[in-house]
């Protein structure tokens, strides 16, 4: 798992310098959810991406397109070359999901708050047609400022929709600044308990934290599951780490990538 992680979040980085610009702090900041997800616990075959009754994971914060795309890549979605075609004219890999141009993309992301209403919707269809389906969606702090996030929240707890669990990329870093500056979303955890959900608090940049709380959230009946995830924008690379906010999108050269791969690998 730990060496899955950092092929991630290598890939990430080789992806987004071949285009020399990208949301590098949020994509690096949900690698370990990532990595559990497709890594351990999701039942997802990459030979049949269309397979029924399929777990599936709505990246609603779609700008982190690449990290998940880095992900499909290495379970043998489509082949790793083709990572370095990120954004490119003609290419498969949008910087925002796409679910009609990549393979393994369960849904369209990219416009706040629909993709987290999308993830509902679908996991209201996996419990009528009792496919078995878990669905997994991944929203971000900033994105928790959209009405859309607390009415498609009202309705899931109202449905008492079990096969549903979420993460809230809690990095505390949005385009414009702190998030605790622009619209605080605090006290989080007491909000999405309001709508009916369970709710898990944990590091979500541990392996073994994210893997437990995915755990206990699968065996959890009568409510959907929020996993607040408290991560570090930019995660995994110390010179982005450092930039906070403005790591939202930033270029990223030849030497930036070179310098980000001996990190990740341990050869610094």
């Amino acid at each position: 798992m730990e060496q899955f992680c950092k092929d991630i979040r290598e890939q990430t980085i080789r992806a987004i310098a071949s285009i020399g610009v990208g949301h590098v702090g949020g994509c690096l900041s949900i690698v370990e959810i990532l990595t559990v997800l497709y890594g351990k616990h999701m039942n997802i075959d990459p030979q049949k991406p269309r397979m029924e009754g399929r777990d599936r994971m709505i990246l609603s914060k779609g700008h982190a397109g690449p990290a998940l795309y880095a992900t499909l890549a290495l379970k043998g979605y489509f082949p790793v070359d083709e990572l370095q075609t990120l954004n490119a004219s003609g290419t498969n890999l949008p910087s925002h999901c796409d679910m009609l141009k990549t393979v393994g993309i369960d849904m369209t992301t990219g416009s706040l708050g629909q993709g987290f209403s999308a993830a509902v919707g679908i996991a209201m269809g996996s419990a009528l047609k009792q496919d078995g389906a878990t669905i997994y969606t991944i929203i971000g702090d900033g994105e928790s400022q959209e009405g859309q996030i607390w009415e498609a929240a009202m309705l899931a707890g109202h449905r008492k929709l079990d096969n549903l669990i979420g993460f809230t990329d809690y990095n505390k870093m949005q385009i414009d600044g702190p998030v605790a500056e622009i619209c605080g979303i605090d006290p989080l955890a007491d909000k999405w308990k309001s709508f009916g959900w369970h709710v898990l608090e944990i590091d979500g940049n541990n392996l073994a934290e994210v893997d437990k709380a995915v755990t206990e959230a699968r065996a959890h009946r009568g409510k959907p599951t929020m996993i607040i995830a408290h991560t570090v924008k930019g995660k995994g690379i110390s010179f982005v780490e450092e930039k906070g906010a403005a790591n939202h999108s930033m270029p990223i050269t030849a030497n930036d990538m070179e310098k980000a791969i001996a990190e990740i690998r341990g050869t610094k």
